[in-house]
């Protein structure tokens, strides 16, 4: 954690081969599971903001109002719209965003996408949050980390990022979805 005590918290559900969506980009229903949607829910009810991608803002309306911060290179910076804070993180370091938005610390929530979680790993995971929906396999979706898509499995990239999984949780026996929590 930075001095002003900001935890950054990713969440994702993948297919056994690590991936967060089919070939067309989108989530399939074999990675829809309630028990993870409602894991996710309290999750990000615990959030003081959370960090997504332009796509996923546009793909799933704010229904609880929460306080987003939407990642996209259409932004001019940090900036605050009607539906959201926007930010380019070419243009305005991550101290700055979080000096701004999160002035006395909080917990910043990570639902991707790909490009998204891959920009959290560098600036540094406190947890990740990864449920698996066995025996479901995306071949040609997009994985979760770009480095799983070259081979890299999840756990590979979250451990080299020094992070350490709680060990798995079922949490949906029937459709054989188990949650494993990854921490500093």
């Amino acid at each position: 954690m930075s001095s002003l005590q900001i935890q950054i918290h990713g969440y994702a559900i993948v297919s056994d081969d690590d991936r967060i969506a089919d070939s067309d980009g989108a989530t399939p229903k074999s990675l829809r599971n309630d028990a993870d949607w409602a894991y996710f829910q309290s999750e990000l009810d615990r959030a003081d903001i959370v960090a997504l991608g332009r796509l996923g803002h546009e793909a799933n309306a704010n229904i609880k109002r929460r306080r987003r911060l939407i990642l996209s290179s259409a932004a001019r910076g940090l900036e605050q719209r009607d539906d959201a804070w926007w930010w380019n993180p070419a243009k305005t370091p991550w101290r700055d965003v979080t000096a701004k938005l999160l002035p006395n610390g909080g917990r910043v929530a990570v639902p991707g996408g790909q490009a998204v979680f891959d920009l959290f790993l560098t600036i540094g995971y406190d947890a990740f949050h990864l449920s698996r929906a066995g025996g479901v396999r995306l071949a040609r979706g997009r994985s979760l980390f770009a480095a799983c898509g070259r081979g890299l499995s999840a756990d590979s990239v979250l451990s080299d990022a020094g992070l350490n999984p709680d060990g798995p949780q079922i949490i949906d026996a029937a459709a054989h979805v188990t949650l494993n929590v990854w921490r500093k």
